[in-house]
């Protein structure tokens, strides 16, 4: 089924087209591992409505992504429950170990960093979503852990170097 067939799908199930626009981001993403503006256009004229509104919910939600994005999109929440439990320091391992600063991808793609403001999960605090996955009460040992987890994932060389049990 084309991408144009699975939005028609989906937008057949909303009396408006707008209320259309969210599932036909996550199609299109799904389709294309991102959002250029050549893609939110066609969403927005499959749906026939103003391109403006493709525009501004794929550029509000942190769920889309404008640009391309690694293999794993690690969104670490900084907001004042995971602040409070140190989730900065848990950013600065990240940058360390990946080689990467916050909003930028690793060379290999596999991995991009971003925090984010809140995932709505105080109580797992501090908390990361990586895909449809959250992962919280993190501390350096279990980032460590899902790092290699991931890796281990994707088939990464640097998952095989990895002593075995870590």
């Amino acid at each position: 089924m084309t991408m144009r067939e699975k939005i028609e799908e989906a937008a057949a199930r909303y009396p408006d087209q707008r209320s259309a626009i969210m599932p036909a981001l996550l199609i299109a993403q799904r389709q294309h591992g991102y959002l250029p503006g050549p893609v939110l256009e066609e969403v927005a004229d499959i749906l026939g409505v103003e391109r403006i509104w493709v525009y501004e919910l794929a550029t509000f939600y942190t769920l889309f992504h404008t640009e391309p994005v690694g293999m794993f999109h690690l969104q670490l929440c900084d907001n004042v429950s995971c602040m409070l439990r140190r989730s900065e320091d848990l950013l600065r391992h990240l940058e360390e170990v990946l080689g990467i600063r916050k909003g930028e991808t690793t060379p290999d793609r596999l991995f991009t960093l971003s925090t984010v403001e809140c995932l709505g999960a105080c109580e797992m605090a501090p908390v990361m979503q990586v895909g449809d996955a959250y992962h919280g009460d993190l501390d350096i040992a279990r980032i460590d852990a899902l790092l290699d987890r991931l890796r281990a994932e994707a088939g990464h060389p640097a998952a095989a170097a990895a002593p075995p049990g870590e």
